[in-house]
C-alpha cells in the first residue's frame, strides 16, 4: 500500500526519485503509465501491473475494444528500475502527457503511485478532498 504525499526535482535527464519507503516495495522494478483519465503518471509494481493486465482479459468487452483499450493501455506503458540513487527514469512522452517539467509530486494511491506536475495536483487534490466524504457516505460506511 502506498500513501503520502512528497515533491520531488526533476533533473535535467528527466529522472526523479521515490521515497525510500516505497522503493522498498518495488525491488523488481516498475510499470509506467498514463494515468487512467487524469493528466497524471500511474506507477506500478510488476506484481499490480500483472494484476491489472488479468482482470482486463477477463472483463467481458467485443475483441475489438478490448484491442482498443489494450493499445491505449499498454502502447503507452514503460517499464522502469531504481539507478544507485533511487531514481527512476521518465519517457518524455509520458512527462509531457503529466505536464511534468522540473517538479513532480510523487503521490501514494493505495495499490499505485502517482506523479503529477504541482499545476495539476493542486486542483486535484482539492477536489479530491471535497468529494471523498460524499464518495465514502455513498459507500455507506
Amino acid at each position: 500500500m502506498f500513501f503520502g504525499e512528497y515533491s520531488y526535482k526533476v533533473d535535467e535527464k528527466g529522472r526523479v526519485p521515490l521515497p525510500p519507503k516505497f522503493r522498498r516495495e518495488l525491488k523488481e522494478g516498475v510499470i509506467l503509465a498514463k494515468g487512467m483519465g487524469e493528466k497524471c503518471i500511474a506507477i506500478y509494481s510488476i506484481a499490480e501491473w500483472k494484476r491489472l493486465s488479468d482482470s482486463l482479459a477477463a472483463k467481458a468487452v467485443t475483441p475489438a475494444n478490448l484491442r482498443k483499450l489494450n493499445r491505449a493501455i499498454f502502447g503507452s506503458a514503460f517499464s522502469a528500475s531504481f539507478d544507485g540513487q533511487g531514481r527512476i527514469t521518465l519517457p518524455y512522452s509520458l512527462r509531457e502527457h503529466a505536464g511534468i517539467a522540473d517538479t513532480a509530486i510523487v503521490v501514494g494511491a493505495n495499490n499505485r503511485i502517482e506523479l503529477w506536475s504541482e499545476d495539476q495536483w493542486k486542483p486535484e487534490k482539492t477536489s479530491a478532498e471535497e468529494q471523498a466524504s460524499q464518495i465514502i457516505e455513498s459507500f455507506g460506511v
